[in-house]
């Protein structure tokens, strides 16, 4: 049961800390033009 205690919070952070890099990842506009990269195999 104490386990619980510890790994609670730790999953929480943890899943905060993923949907907090995933939002600032769209704002510096990583995900902007998700079409380019596989065309531009084809293109050589």
């Amino acid at each position: 049961m104490i386990v619980l205690y510890l790994m609670i919070p730790i999953s929480l952070a943890l899943g905060i800390g993923f949907v907090g890099a995933f939002v600032w990842s769209v704002r510096n506009g990583q995900m902007d033009d998700t079409e380019t990269p596989a065309h531009r195999i084809l293109e050589d």
